[in-house]
């Protein structure tokens, strides 16, 4: 998680948008990682991987607009990250964890970008 959670941070300091070959390949990554590691993660790994989907959800409403020949692709990445932040959001407030304490971890990592 960490490595994605990095390798995040260094493509929101990009000054262009991510190539589509890049931004496919990371999520794929992601996608992967939460595939196998989502009921070993723990509350810390659960909130960077929420972070992450959020971020990459909102590219993808983005991308979604600014292209139509993808569309139907960023589409599906878009649903994909709003499953797994609900999935996550659902096991984290399961474990006690309050949506005030999701939203100010959400914004902590937002003002550490």
């Amino acid at each position: 998680m960490e490595d994605l959670f990095e390798k995040l941070r260094g493509y929101l300091h990009m000054e262009s948008e991510l190539p589509l070959p890049d931004f496919s390949a990371y999520y794929e990554e992601l996608m992967d990682y939460l595939s196998r590691s989502f009921d070993n993660m723990d509350k810390e790994e659960r909130l960077k991987a929420r972070y992450i989907c959020s971020i990459v959800q909102a590219n993808a409403d983005a991308r979604v607009k600014a292209s139509k020949a993808t569309a139907k692709t960023f589409r599906k990445i878009s649903r994909k990250c709003a499953f797994w932040a609900d999935a996550i959001d659902f096991r984290l407030l399961k474990e006690g964890v309050g949506r005030a304490e999701i939203d100010e971890a959400m914004e902590q990592f937002n003002r550490g970008m």
